[in-house]
This record gives C-alpha cells, sequence and structure tokens, in this order.
C-alpha cells in the first residue's frame, strides 16, 4: 500500500505547500473538537492526534509496509493528583518505526 495521504490522516480539506500545513477545523470535529475563533493550542493538539488514531493504527501499519506510524491508545486512564486537585489522565502513544542504523532519534523526515 502506498503512504498514506493528507486527506486520509489529517481530513478531506488538508493542504499542504512548501511552507504551509492547512488542516481545517471542520475536518475535526468528527473527534469532537467544536471549532472556534478561540480553540487552545492544547486542543487542537489533540484533535489532530485523535483525527490521525482513526488511520494510523496498529493493525494499519502491519498491514501496510509503507506506514511507519501508528497512534494508539496508552495505558488509560489512571487518577493523577496535581496541585491538590484529583484529574483524570488519559494517554495516547504516538509510535514510530524506521531501520535499525543505531541513531536513537525521533527526525521527522525519516517518516
Amino acid at each position: 500500500m502506498p503512504e498514506r495521504t493528507l486527506a486520509e490522516v489529517f481530513g478531506a480539506n488538508s493542504s499542504q505547500t512548501a511552507t504551509d500545513l492547512v488542516i481545517k477545523k471542520s475536518d475535526l470535529t468528527s473527534v469532537g473538537l467544536t471549532a472556534s475563533a478561540n480553540n487552545t493550542a492544547e486542543s487542537l493538539l489533540i484533535a489532530v492526534a485523535l483525527k490521525a488514531q482513526v488511520t494510523l493504527t496498529d493493525e494499519a501499519r502491519d498491514t501496510n509496509i509503507d506506514q511507519s506510524v501508528a497512534i494508539t491508545d496508552g495505558f488509560s486512564p489512571t487518577i493523577t493528583t496535581r496541585n491538590n486537585t484529583i484529574y483524570l489522565r488519559n494517554t495516547i502513544s504516538v509510535e514510530v518505526d524506521k531501520l535499525l542504523t543505531g541513531a536513537n532519534v525521533i527526525d521527522p523526515d525519516d517518516y
């Protein structure tokens, strides 16, 4: 199978140029984002990760030699305390595979 497309990972309206990556907020509503002019950076990051998780699964990576990234649920939920307040913590794991060459560095250009 070929490399995943922008539309498959980020939504039908995603695009890129040499200098810009465009991900439409409307493509992220399917994973729970309420699009507004004031979305936080954290909410947008989580929405992008959840959107990509739909396509970049463990199963898809196992059957597609060209897919090197999988986004999976981590160990969750857990309970944590910060500043005497109790929080529910959920995790998402981003797993990246590349040929074993001795370098233990995650370089975006390798994927």
